[in-house]
This record gives C-alpha cells, structure tokens and sequence, in this order.
C-alpha cells in the first residue's frame, strides 16, 4: 500500500496532508483506508488538541481516483455495497473525531472531496478555489457524502448544486455556509488556520469534546446505522443501474452520455 498522506504532530495540533498532488489528491480504497485509520489514531492521542485535514498541489481533493473508477465501473451492486461502505466509514470516522477538526482549502474541490470538507468542524478556503458536486454528470448521485455536505451547506443550496452540478465559487461557499472563511493567498490560509488552531488548544479540552458531542446529537438527524446503510445503498443501486455505467464509462472514454 502506498502512502497516500502525511501525518505529522506538533504543538497539539496534529496535520494530516493529502499528499497525492499529482492525481489532484483524488481518492481511492487505499486512500480511503489510510484517512479512516490516521483520524483515528490522532483522535486517540492525548498530546492532539486539534487536527488540521490539508493538501498538497493545486487542488484540495478530485474527488474518486480514475484507476479507481475502471475498477468500481465493473462491480456488482455488492461490491458496490461493500466500496461505499468503506467510504462511508472513513467519512464518519472524520466527522466524529473526538478531537476538533478543521480543513485547510488550498485549491479545487469536487465530488468525494466536498465530503472531506463537510465532515471537519470548521473549513477555511483560498478565495479562488472552486467547487463542484459533479456526480449527476457521470449518472450518479453524492449519496455516500450527502448527510455531512447536505449539514454543511443546507437543503436548499443542496437541492440546486446536486441536481445541476455546477461548479460554483470560494465566495458562494461561504455565502451557504460550506465554508467558514475565504482567504486571498496560501500563506493566509496558513495563518488562519494556525490561529483557529490555536483557539482549540487553548480552549477545555473536555469542552471542546463535549461541544462537538452536543452539535453531533442535536443537529437535525442523527447520523446513525440506517442512515449510513441507506446513503451506501443508494450509491450502490445508481453505480450499478444502466445510467450510472453510461455516466462512468462515458467518462473514462471522454465521450458525451447517452442521454445527451
């Protein structure tokens, strides 16, 4: 397995880098393992008061690696069943850290990527990265990353960028709430960061942990074993449907759809 990221502790604060710049940091199954398993690890540390989710290169996450996508293209619906599950997993084990997180936006996010973003507590970006819930274009749907994105950014602005797939700006972003803050430069991204960074550790520890827990268990729905179950369902059905090939495969073969 290939070290997709970097994962480095100093001053309590913990940084976990997507470190695959020449893929535009895109994810695949090993990837996926790799976040679920460093979240974890860094949640457990005592000497970690925050953890900063950040990336190398031009953008922040592509979203689905494309060797990866010609593998998922000839899955069954179980297979598929078993792949978002997996994603499912990593995105929850972000979401639900026991330490704050926050991610560092320094360039493009699309599709899988607004997920990372969603699960973090707090999201600061550079103000000319866009972003894009591209999934609809391909015949699929963000089902996996739904329940974080739709917290993240609303229904409404959710019911206009999944159906459309527009890419849209740092500056709407933050207009519906995606982000928390734009920044006009990498370095200020990373003095933003460090000083939200800062404001965790300095904060109760036990405080922290226990504000997180609260917006967890009262905002809107739950995120629990059915929810999870149904959104894994739902990408299984779509990826393995007549459409969700012709999107995938219409795709990887740089052609238009069927239905265009």
């Amino acid at each position: 397995m290939s070290n997709a990221l970097t994962v480095s502790v100093q001053d309590r604060i913990a940084r976990i880098t997507l470190s695959r710049p020449e893929v535009r940091n895109a994810f695949n199954d090993e990837v996926i393992q790799q976040l679920k398993a460093a979240f974890e690890a860094v949640g457990q540390r005592d000497d970690v008061r925050a953890v900063v989710l950040a990336a190398e290169g031009p953008a922040f996450c592509a979203g689905a690696d494309l060797n990866w996508m010609r593998r998922m293209a000839d899955y069954t619906r179980d297979e598929n069943v078993a792949d978002a599950g997996q994603l499912a997993a990593m995105l929850k084990a972000i979401y639900e850290c026991p330490k704050p997180t926050i991610a560092a936006v320094q360039g493009d996010v699309f599709a899988g990527g607004m997920g990372l973003v969603a699960a973090c507590d707090l999201a600061v970006s550079v103000d000319s990265a866009t972003y894009c819930l591209s999934e609809v274009k391909l015949g699929l749907m963000p089902a996996t990353i739904s329940p974080y994105v739709i917290r993240a950014m609303g229904a409404r602005a959710a019911h206009r960028y999944f159906l459309t797939a527009e890419r849209f700006s740092a500056q709407e972003a933050l207009r519906i709430g995606f982000v928390h803050e734009l920044v006009n430069s990498p370095e200020a991204l990373a003095v933003k960061v460090d000083e939200l960074a800062q404001a965790l550790c300095n904060a109760s520890p036990a405080a922290v942990r226990a504000c997180k827990r609260l917006v967890l268990e009262v905002a809107e729905r739950e995120i629990n074993a059915s929810l999870i179950a149904a959104t894994v369902e739902g990408i299984a059905d779509i990826r393995a449907s007549e459409e969700g090939r012709e999107g995938v495969q219409s795709f990887l073969q740089k052609r238009k759809p069927a239905w265009l």
